[in-house]
């Protein structure tokens, strides 16, 4: 805890230094003078031109930030004048989180320090220091990214991040219900498709076409190394995915991910001490969106062919599971006040894994950046509710 104090204290301290720079609001809308809703809405979420703003490596495409890098008279050299430096601050009030029948002060809840942007022309970074639940702070998100390369619609992304960012990012969701089939580890497995090492390679057609390929290390983001590398075997699992826009209003995708893991084994022969899981996942996704009402879909299913590394026996478990999302924004980029239902449900031969719940999300924004929010979820499945009223801002 000492550690968690002095982190959160000197992170404080870094961003009161920088304030007369950072001018305390995000980073994006600083560099380029421009509200939050152009690219939130509302903040995290990301609207169409957000997302394509982040596709082009934070550039837009229509206009050039003034005096972003400092002349050195090298043509050569690209020095960031203002370096990008944000914060993201979250706090809640909860009732009976999961299932303790207590009322907890959940505040601070969650603090990250952000930074990203293009450090030269179609190369960009992405990176943020979170500290949760008053742990010691880590880093998730950490990327570098090469936009449009050999003059084509082809980027190329190393670095760690979400295995699920092509599909839907859980880091912008609004609630704090996740979207849980995501995150689901049948077994000993460390396998799902929340954050990875890797590299993510994405090309557009004007078609409204996107394909998506990641090659990723399959264990995570966990600090320990493994024999000096962050890869616990000598596998790489493979993601893919392909979508197709249909108008304005319509995205339907469908994605692929296979894998192996080796692991040690608890059963078997005292020289055989590992055993390895196989495993693929097929899913399809959706989203509509016609003011006032957005809808996302999720269904994916998964196979795991020994995923508690029996070395004899094995012990197969097949796992599905979705997720409805329905945000409701009565003025659109306006609005003042949101809400959001979101369904999630899982089903799987490992039975602690099974999940119906159902959450109610109602956000105010006070300002463009701070959002105040009550939520309500039911957890069908242990049969208990959570109440949760809260904060998040960013500046």
């Amino acid at each position: 805890m000492k550690n968690t104090f002095t982190l959160t204290v000197l992170s404080f301290i870094i961003i009161a230094f920088l304030a007369n720079d950072i001018l305390a609001i995000p980073a994006f809308a600083r560099k380029y003078n421009m509200t939050c809703k152009t690219c939130h809405s509302p903040f995290p979420a990301l609207k169409p031109y957000g997302n394509d703003f982040a596709g082009n490596g934070f550039q837009l495409a229509d206009q050039e930030a003034p005096r972003y890098y400092v002349d050195t008279g090298d043509e050569e050299l690209s020095l960031i004048r203002d370096f990008p430096l944000a914060a993201r601050l979250e706090g809640y009030i909860t009732y009976n989180q999961n299932k303790s029948e207590q009322s907890d002060f959940n505040a601070p809840l969650l603090f990250k320090i952000l930074t990203g942007g293009a450090i030269t022309n179609d190369i960009s970074y992405y990176v943020y220091y979170i500290l949760e639940k008053g742990e010691v702070g880590k880093i998730e998100d950490a990327w570098f990214m090469f936009n449009n390369l050999f003059g084509s619609e082809l980027d190329f992304t190393i670095g760690q991040f979400q295995v699920c960012d092509p599909l839907f990012k859980r880091e912008l969701r609004l609630t704090r219900d996740d979207y849980y089939i995501y995150k689901v580890r049948p077994g000993n497995s460390i396998v799902d498709l929340t954050y990875d090492r890797g590299i993510m390679l994405g090309y557009g057609f004007e078609t409204g076409t996107d394909l998506v390929l990641e090659v990723v290390n399959g264990s995570g983001i966990g600090e320990e190394f493994f024999n000096g590398t962050f890869d616990s075997d000598k596998y790489k699992n493979f993601f893919g995915r392909v979508s197709q826009d249909a108008g304005e209003n319509f995205r339907l995708g469908a994605m692929g991910y296979w894998g192996k893991e080796k692991q040690e084994s608890p059963t078997g022969p005292p020289e055989i001490v590992y055993s390895t899981n196989e495993l693929w996942m097929l899913g399809g996704d959706m989203t509509f969106s016609l003011d006032p009402l957005e809808l996302n879909l999720q269904y994916i299913s998964r196979s795991d062919d020994n995923p508690s590394f029996f070395y004899d026996d094995k012990e197969k478990i097949k796992t599905q599971g979705a997720f409805a999302e329905l945000i409701y924004r009565p003025e659109g980029d306006d609005s003042d006040w949101y809400s959001v239902a979101l369904f999630n449900w899982i089903e799987s031969d490992q039975t602690d894994l099974n999940l119906k719940q159902f959450g109610i999300h109602f956000g105010y924004l006070l300002r463009r950046n701070i959002r105040l929010l009550a939520e309500y979820s039911q957890n069908f499945t242990a049969k208990y509710g959570t109440i949760g009223l809260g904060f998040v801002t960013a500046f």
